[in-house]
């Protein structure tokens, strides 16, 4: 099992003023520390689970365009994108862009979007729901096609591209992996089944149950369970002192013995760096054998 730090919370003690040396500091500690990826929401107003709105949040890929400069190894994405919010043909070119500049440590992290307030207060498109994911389903077909040698038309219910060029191509091949965030049990994880390396559900009793529902998508598509990576969305607070190694090591077996790859999280105070210290010293090492 590898883990993932996610930086939902831009609201850290120096202010905008020193937000990007600690946003590098972080992402330099992170991956000295041992985590796999790196990520930040797709979010243009604070949510409600973290904070109120106005507390500070950052555009998603021009701050994985400057973590991508300030580390070497760790893969970086977006938790996920809101796939109605960049056009997919703008999409395709900004991961491959990530992945170029990277190194090749690009993931395209995607969903249907879900923060219709922030859609509406910067007048960004918010169709309905099953409009989304039919977004969310031809998105897909297009980044792949653009990551593809097939320059032809796309022609979709909801987007036409008179020529699917990209140059240059994303330096991971066959193309930088995709992750699909959600657990919606009829589109969502089908959507996984069909055109995605990795899913995204999240920490608690029913994650053996998505994983089975996964699984049936996937006999259905015939496509191998085994070759998607399951990645679970947990918080990751070892403590001042680590004194809560061991309940996370304990939730963490939990998910592995489900068949869990990939554990991903807010750190509490991750500005202090102390924390993914700790997760790097008693945490990391132990998890990388199961």
């Amino acid at each position: 099992m590898k883990l993932g730090l996610h930086l939902p919370d831009f609201t850290w003690p120096g202010g905008p003023q020193t937000l990007g040396a600690d946003l590098a500091r972080v992402a330099r500690a992170a991956e000295d520390a041992g985590f796999d990826k790196l990520s930040v929401m797709d979010h243009v107003w604070q949510i409600g689970v973290i904070g109120p709105p106005e507390h500070e949040m950052l555009e998603a890929y021009t701050t994985l365009g400057f973590l991508a400069a300030h580390t070497t190894k760790i893969d970086l994405l977006s938790w996920v994108t809101a796939v109605v919010y960049r056009e997919p043909g703008l999409l395709a070119k900004l991961v491959t862009t990530l992945d170029v500049i990277s190194g090749g440590r690009a993931w395209l992290g995607i969903g249907a979007a879900w923060n219709e307030d922030e859609a509406r207060g910067l007048g960004l498109p918010f169709p309905p729901t099953a409009e989304r994911f039919e977004r969310l389903e031809e998105a897909l077909q297009i980044c792949l096609q653009m990551w593809s040698e097939d320059e032809s038309p796309y022609s979709g219910k909801h987007y036409q591209l008179a020529r699917t060029l990209s140059s240059p191509q994303p330096l991971r091949r066959p193309h930088p992996p995709i992750l699909i965030g959600g657990g919606g049990e009829k589109k969502t994880l089908r959507l996984v089944a069909q055109y995605a390396q990795a899913c995204n559900l999240f920490g608690g009793p029913d994650v053996a149950r998505k994983l089975e529902v996964l699984r049936a998508h996937c006999a259905d598509v015939g496509r191998d369970y085994d070759e998607i990576e399951k990645t679970v969305m947990v918080p990751l607070d070892p403590g001042a002192d680590g004194e809560n190694v061991e309940a996370i090591l304990e939730q963490l077996r939990g998910l592995a013995d489900l068949g869990v790859h990939h554990a991903h999280g807010r750190v509490s105070d991750v500005w202090s760096v102390r924390p993914l210290e700790l997760l790097g010293e008693k945490v990391i090492p132990v998890v990388a054998d199961w």
